[in-house]
């Protein structure tokens, strides 16, 4: 999984012309199926994906947390709202709030989250691949194609399929 993670960068990187291309493309006129295929390619890519030996998501950058995620676990954590946030977010410039730093104080030194079943809505959907109307989060999952190993698998995938 190491070397996977250092190269995803660059791969990333190499396919993003090719990508932008492919997912302009896509936004124009997406398939009537595109729902479906997304939700088995993204079913198939994590019975081979393991995300506990990677957890590069939680490592390299951080959820956004909705109002629902901090009442959720700060009642977790048996602290007020605003002590939740005090201690663990920050405002960032597009004024949401975020974690103070990366990677993921809620991550343990063997990849797994110490608040795994009140984690915030943004984690449990990540990569976001198995998402309705796909073709409109393109760039967010340009971002995570250079994060995410199985997203990167899913979107060659993807554009093996559809051509």
């Amino acid at each position: 999984m190491e070397n996977i993670l250092k190269q995803l960068p660059q791969k990333a990187k190499e396919a993003e012309a090719e990508n932008k291309k492919f997912f302009a493309k896509l936004k124009k006129k997406p398939p009537k199926h595109l729902d479906s295929l997304m939700r088995e390619l993204h079913e198939a890519e994590f019975k081979r994906t393991d995300c506990l030996t990677c957890a590069n998501c939680c490592k390299t950058t951080g959820p956004l947390f909705t109002d629902k995620d901090i009442e959720r676990i700060s009642k977790h954590f048996r602290m007020k709202p605003q002590q939740f946030i005090e201690t663990y977010l920050r405002i960032d410039e597009d004024k949401d709030y975020v974690l103070q730093s990366v990677p993921c104080t809620f991550l343990g030194a063997d990849n797994y989250c110490s608040i795994y079943d009140v984690r915030p809505k943004a984690c449990r959907e990540f990569p976001h691949t198995d998402r309705k109307k796909f073709q409109q989060i393109s760039n967010l999952t340009m971002k995570n194609v250079a994060i995410c190993p199985a997203a990167y698998n899913i979107v060659e995938e993807m554009k093996r399929i559809i051509k």
